[in-house]
């Protein structure tokens, strides 16, 4: 059942305890509320203003899992957090580990604050979970993507314009690289696991079944990834990754070097962003 009273406390002071830094969210001069607005956390969590104040004084809807499941990431709430907010609202926590999508408080933190910089965040399995707006701009809203195209390396064989910016000696190393590392993941999760049934979905692709049945391992990527933007084309950067141990999470975060014509197009892509968000 449904604890409204203890939902709503918990979501206040949760609320309470976050400052703009905390979310990316520019402070403002005129802030008399401690810690962030109603209508602020709302936007985090992609629901009206009008819902997540009436979860707070205790009158709203009983809460979905997908809205308790956007609250406890819009909020920025800790595991043992996030599972305390999904018992408030009469559910089950999600399960922990490799297979959870909540991204954990810290890496969070960090994002955010890479408002000028592309970023994400992905499962072991390649899944966007979230980007930073210039990600978005660079590698589109990954929102859009459904089941297995969530993965890069799914797209990598499924997609050709995945595989354009690349030469084709570069295109038989990413193949390698994405095979034997799902071969490595099925191996350490089992035949039951989400990679093993990614695995299944790519049999049918016979570029996919060439490179897994030799049966590699640790193969290491190339330094430098390109990636196709129609407004500024081929952009080159390196890659940066940061681990959650804990659930397999990483936050890549994608650099051109200065000076370079990557580097020129970047920042000219940061430009068109900002007008998209202006315009949108």
């Amino acid at each position: 059942m449904i604890d409204r009273g203890g939902l709503a406390e918990f979501l206040r002071l949760r609320r309470g305890a976050l400052q703009p830094d905390d979310v990316g969210l520019p402070h403002g001069q005129r802030r008399r509320t401690r810690g962030l607005r109603r209508e602020e956390v709302a936007a985090l969590c992609h629901m009206s203003t009008d819902y997540y104040a009436r979860l707070e004084r205790g009158t709203g809807p009983h809460p979905s899992v997908q809205m308790v499941t956007a609250i406890a990431q819009g909020l920025h709430l800790s595991l043992d957090e996030r599972d305390h907010c999904f018992r408030l609202a009469g559910h089950t926590p999600p399960a922990r580990g490799t297979t959870s999508e909540h991204v954990g408080p810290g890496l969070l933190r960090v994002l955010d604050r890479l408002t000028d910089t592309p970023a994400e965040i992905v499962t072991e399995l390649g899944e966007t979970l979230r980007q930073s707006p210039l990600g978005r701009t660079l590698l589109g809203d990954a929102a859009r993507r459904t089941g297995n195209a969530r993965s890069l390396g799914y797209r990598w064989f499924t997609e050709p314009e995945a595989q354009e910016p690349y030469s084709e000696s570069e295109r038989r190393q990413l193949s390698r690289v994405y095979a034997a590392g799902l071969r490595e993941l099925v191996s350490l999760r089992g035949p039951g696991s989400r990679a093993a049934g990614m695995v299944d979905a790519l049999r049918d692709h016979g570029g996919f079944r060439a490179v897994w049945d030799a049966h590699e391992v640790g193969v290491r990527p190339p330094d430098v990834k390109r990636f196709r933007h129609p407004s500024v084309g081929t952009v080159e950067l390196s890659c940066q990754t940061l681990l959650d141990p804990e659930q397999s999470h990483r936050l890549l975060v994608y650099t051109a070097v200065p000076g370079s014509e990557s580097h020129g197009r970047l920042r000219l892509l940061a430009v068109l962003g900002d007008q998209e968000l202006t315009e949108g």
